[in-house]
């Protein structure tokens, strides 16, 4: 089944959506819970399959546990436009930072993403397991031996995958390397060599602040990058929080002056 072409506008600049607009008889597939708003015509549909296959239940219940392994939902959501005039549906990103579409018909039919990074895709488009090819990278890669393959059996589809902060985006030539922190690895052509690699020297292992490992890429593909992983920002915010010790003043009060007193301020 060829994937629908959709038009789209995504919104925002920190945290952003993206609204699809559907013709007739259109629709898109997203994670459950990632609609922000329909119009009149937009109808609902949960399914366990993101499939055009027909499939028995149990089929359908392996593909869902698939894709509960790569950090998605068990079950899927259609949003298909039954109305007889074109109408929007929208879908917000989960936390600060870019939807970034990508026409999967360009790139060989298929990318490789990082875990819990797709946010939405035209009817077509499919959401799998991809292994990493080397143990290495699965124990120290930071996302784990489990990656997101997301694919348009038809050769064309249109995905949206949501990163943290700004995107970067790379094109590498043949043998061309490019090493990069383990968490910023947003998603990648399937034609990139993806290996784990050990950080040189031990001063740089112990003070350097970049931790053991860095992920290495080798060409020819494309790669995209996030400037602020979620974990980075998850780690950043526990570290301030009361619970995990950390300390909260508040701005131009006696109290957060007096905190600052105390630090030596």
């Amino acid at each position: 089944m060829a994937a629908d072409v959709i038009d789209y506008q995504i919104l925002g600049e920190d945290l952003q959506a993206v609204v699809v607009t559907l013709d007739p008889g259109e629709a898109v597939v997203a994670e459950a819970g990632a609609m922000m708003y329909m119009q009149d015509g937009i109808e609902m549909a949960t399914q366990l399959s993101m499939s055009a296959e027909r499939k028995g239940i149990l089929g359908r219940l392996f593909e869902a546990g698939k894709r509960v392994i790569t950090g998605d939902s068990f079950f899927v959501t259609f949003f298909s436009n039954e109305g007889d005039r074109r109408a929007d549906v929208a879908f917000s990103a989960p936390y600060p930072g870019r939807v970034v579409p990508i026409e999967l018909g360009e790139h060989g039919g298929s990318v490789l993403a990082q875990k819990d990074c797709f946010l939405c895709g035209a009817r077509g488009v499919e959401v799998s397991i991809a292994l990493t090819r080397r143990i290495g990278s699965g124990l120290f890669g930071g996302e784990g031996f489990i990656l997101q393959k997301l694919t348009a059996p038809s050769g064309k589809g249109l995905a949206f995958v949501h990163a943290g902060g700004t995107i970067v985006k790379h094109e590498l030539a043949r043998g061309e390397r490019l090493r990069v922190d383990t968490g910023c690895l947003v998603a990648f052509e399937p034609s990139i060599d993806y290996d784990i690699q050990m950080v040189p020297g031990i001063r740089n292992k112990l003070f350097g602040g970049e931790g053991l490992f860095f992920t290495d890429l080798r060409g020819p593909g494309t790669v995209w990058l996030q400037t602020l992983p979620f974990s980075r920002l998850a780690d950043r915010v526990i570290a301030a929080s009361p619970l995990a010790g950390g300390t909260r003043k508040e701005e131009g009060s006696v109290l957060g002056g007096l905190g600052n007193l105390l630090d030596g301020r």
